[in-house]
């Protein structure tokens, strides 16, 4: 747990962790989630040694958190890092290098595979001032792993960067996880995250509200959900909420329900239910509009959706059975 005391003197105690418990297995990318003022970058301080927690341990492979035996075998990417504009590639893995207590030799040595790695050999010696965002942020990736570390602790790694920067990162990670290195990725970027963890956790006002697989996420939290696509009668416009929700009854009897007009005319409908009566119904009271179905779909909700729900007011109630 973390606490800060608000003000100088007798000012209240504000919670930024509370009872946050979380670890992560050899090898994987674990994904850390949240709003902003979640307690995230908190937590991330925490893990470096940066600041101490107020209560509970925190250890790094089996070493105090922070410690020089800890600070050996972790590799961190801060979500703004700042190189002098004056370096290359090559000086900026140097200073870092030594920095990190590497000798001369053993940086040299080092610095030509990880460049290669990060796709940056052939930009090498070229100032720092002409790199993109995506190129800053592969040498900050270089800089993290030039000590040969066995954790990456990365803040907001794409963040910025464009799609072709992002799928660069992504690859990047694929194959350090591929290498053995086990990754704890803080990011907002919910898509990203489908995409390249294995497990995740939600952080909330300072609690874990959700830990697992994303398919166990969304197994147990996220429900079903259907879309349904309808076009009305030409020239006839239809009041959908009314039709749907407070004569069909479905927001009363069958969870919640999103209506969206389309341009071309017509609407989505999207049910979060797991209930097949519901569906029929829907469809049943859209016919009775006399309006033409043009597509239904049914499957799991999505990590946005499971993410919404605990962080909403609800949050808690729901974190009863989604932390494992």
């Amino acid at each position: 747990m973390k606490t800060y005391q608000e003000g100088w003197f007798g000012g209240r105690a504000i919670e930024a962790l509370r009872g946050v418990t979380l670890e992560t297995n050899p090898g994987e990318v674990f994904g850390l989630l949240g709003p902003n003022g979640a307690g995230k970058t908190t937590l991330i301080k925490i893990l470096l040694g940066v600041v101490r927690s107020s209560g509970g341990t925190a250890k790094i492979f089996g070493h105090r958190a922070g410690s020089v035996a800890a600070r050996r075998r972790v590799g961190y990417l801060p979500e703004s890092l700042r190189i002098d504009r004056h370096h290359t590639a090559r000086s900026a893995l140097d200073y870092y290098g030594q920095m990190s207590g590497l000798g001369r030799s053993e940086i040299a040595l080092r610095v030509g595979p990880l460049l290669e790695l990060v796709g940056l050999s052939g930009r090498d010696r070229e100032s720092v001032r002409r790199f993109s965002k995506g190129m800053y942020q592969r040498l900050g990736l270089a800089q993290a792993l030039l000590h040969d570390p066995e954790l990456l602790i990365l803040d907001e790694p794409t963040d910025g960067l464009d799609p072709v920067g992002r799928s660069e990162v992504r690859r990047l990670l694929s194959e350090l996880k591929q290498r053995g290195i086990t990754i704890f990725l803080n990011s907002h970027i919910l898509q990203e995250v489908e995409m390249i963890c294995d497990r995740v956790a939600v952080l909330a006002a300072g609690k874990v509200r959700g830990i697992g697989s994303i398919g166990d996420l969304t197994r147990r939290l996220g429900g079903g959900q259907a879309v349904i696509e309808a076009m009305p009668p030409a020239g006839h416009s239809i009041d959908w909420k009314r039709t749907l929700g407070e004569s069909g009854g479905l927001t009363n009897q069958h969870g919640s329900l999103d209506v969206i007009g389309l341009p071309d005319g017509g609407v989505r409908v999207t049910l979060a239910t797991d209930s097949q009566m519901a569906v029929d119904l829907a469809i049943d009271q859209l016919r009775s509009a006399q309006c033409s179905i043009t597509s239904v779909h049914s499957g799991r909700r999505s990590l946005e959706d499971v993410f919404l729900s605990l962080v909403g007011p609800d949050g808690d109630a729901l974190a009863e059975g989604s932390v494992t």
